[in-house]
């Protein structure tokens, strides 16, 4: 198994599960944009309604879940893709951290039983 470790940006970026760009997902264009910039990859995350939210309005809390979109890359090409962020949001947020990735590729061993 090889391991490699290093320093990266990461970008959360949160919107609304029902927000629109021309007519799709808001978090689908940003990933398929986050692919075309060449960014080493992106994943959405829905958040649920949770059982300690209590409320009368619990129903409508579902209407427009928030959608986390996470893409870690070095700082160069991810900050080189704000600008994109910039044309599509309306509304959101966009939280920019420092990280340590450690990568993990192929297998040397045979697994533990």
């Amino acid at each position: 198994m090889t391991k490699t470790t290093g320093r990266a940006l990461r970008a959360t970026i949160l919107v609304g599960e029902s927000d629109v760009w021309h007519h799709k997902s808001l978090y689908t264009e940003i990933v398929h944009r986050a692919h075309r910039a060449g960014l080493a990859g992106a994943s959405v995350f829905r958040f649920g309604a949770s059982s300690l939210i209590h409320t009368t309005r619990l129903l409508s809390l579902s209407d427009d879940l928030p959608v986390a979109i996470v893409i870690v890359d070095d700082e160069a090409p991810l900050r080189a893709f704000l600008p994109q962020l910039d044309e599509l949001l309306t509304e959101g947020l966009v939280i920019l951290d420092d990280c340590e990735i450690i990568r993990y590729t192929g297998h040397d061993k045979e697994p533990k039983k």
